[in-house]
């Protein structure tokens, strides 16, 4: 291998792990799982939310190790711009620069998507600058998910390619899904905390609470047929008493169900052993099951509300996150 090509190599693995790459797959699933909580299809102007959402989470990153450059220094020496293999000034342009994409995206799916995706970036560039440091940091980053989904729904439903685009008000049912997602984040952040220094035996022990307390909330589907669900196939206009819509009212709770309980797995156990064993790399492995089980809750928020084709299309980031894990931390 020539030094060049290692040379290369070495860039893209720093900038991977600057940009925390395996944690990307878990952005996708909270535009789609907005879209379905408001009871609509995901379209084009999902895709721009999806797109705008992946700019803002990595400029998040990319501005994180530059806020926290001195401080990584001392306790993660490895990191990429502690270590010289990506400079402070490179870092906060890239943050600059996918800030503006992001938002420029968000702009192309509508007023309120760009309204939406504004508020996001600063709710991310405030955490990142200063609310990090402070008590206010696990609600900082609870209302960035939290607007991260409704930004989802919001595009889907009054982008140029919804159906009805002078709907910009949520459904309560995706500020419900909304505030699930960020009270997930508001315990994983907790946990976050102590993950360089640990000591923490009752932080995972609340984070494990709120998991099973959002597991209960969010098993059973709260979907409710629709003139097009409920629609039953007919012979020479007479309704058979089955079809499709039958199949799918018996089989959503179920796969509910099944989601909810892959959620709580997920990181119920890594939780469970960083508060007997309050130590650093238990408390990192517990924060990094806590980012992948975004995943599969995600899924469930879709599932519950009537869209199992949207919930199993997010679970199906669930391997490509794992396998991400393995070559890059997502913390």
């Amino acid at each position: 291998m020539s030094r060049a090509v290692s040379r290369a190599r070495g860039r893209v693995t720093a900038w991977a792990e600057l940009l925390r790459v395996s944690a990307l797959a878990t952005v996708p699933g909270d535009a789609l799982a907005g879209a379905a909580a408001a009871g609509l299809r995901p379209n084009r102007s999902t895709l721009l939310a999806i797109g705008s959402s992946l700019c803002l989470y990595e400029a998040g990153m990319a501005l994180n190790d530059w806020a926290d450059r001195a401080e990584d220094a001392v306790d993660r020496p490895h990191r990429p711009i502690p270590s010289g293999r990506v400079t402070p000034r490179a870092a906060l342009v890239a943050s600059a620069a996918l800030t503006a994409a992001g938002l420029a995206l968000a702009a192309r799916a509508g007023r309120p998507a760009l309204a939406t995706a504004t508020a996001l970036a600063a709710t991310v560039w405030s955490y990142d600058l200063h609310l990090k440091h402070t008590p206010a940091a696990p609600a900082t980053m609870a209302t960035a998910r939290a607007l991260d989904l409704l930004l989802g729904t919001v595009a889907t439903s009054s982008g140029p390619a919804a159906t009805d685009p002078h709907r910009t008000r949520p459904r309560p049912a995706a500020l419900q899904a909304a505030a699930v997602v960020g009270a997930h984040t508001y315990a994983v952040t907790a946990v976050s905390r102590h993950e360089t220094q640990g000591g923490s035996t009752r932080t995972p022990l609340l984070a494990l609470v709120t998991t099973l307390t959002l597991t209960a909330l969010t098993a059973r589907s709260t979907a409710r047929p629709t003139a097009r669900s409920t629609a039953r196939p007919t012979v020479r206009g007479v309704s058979s008493p089955g079809g499709p819509s039958a199949t799918a009212a018996a089989v959503g709770p179920l796969v509910t169900a099944a989601l909810a309980a892959s959620y709580a797995r997920t990181p119920a156990t890594p939780l469970l052993h960083a508060a007997l064993n309050p130590s650093p790399p238990l408390t990192q492995r517990s924060v990094g099951a806590g980012i992948r089980a975004l995943i599969p809750l995600q899924a469930t928020l879709a599932a519950r509300s009537g869209a199992p084709g949207t919930a199993l299309l997010v679970l199906g980031l669930a391997p490509l996150a794992r396998a991400l894990a393995r070559k890059v931390s997502p913390t």
